[in-house]
């Protein structure tokens, strides 16, 4: 199972950005805002496991 930490690096209306921190140069994942706790902002740092993310 995955485990991993993002940043979120800009937040565009329904959906968020966001950087792997273990890889400087991958590509942004684009997410849903529903599946990512209300309070993020950019430059937020959320922790992803079992499916979920949660606020760091």
């Amino acid at each position: 199972m995955l485990t991993c930490d993002y940043i979120v690096e800009m937040i565009d209306g329904d959906y968020a950005h966001l950087r792997r921190v273990d890889e400087e140069n991958g590509e942004l994942k684009l997410v849903a805002r529903a599946l990512l706790p209300a309070e993020i902002m950019e430059g937020s740092r959320l922790h992803y496991e079992m499916l979920e993310y949660t606020l760091v």
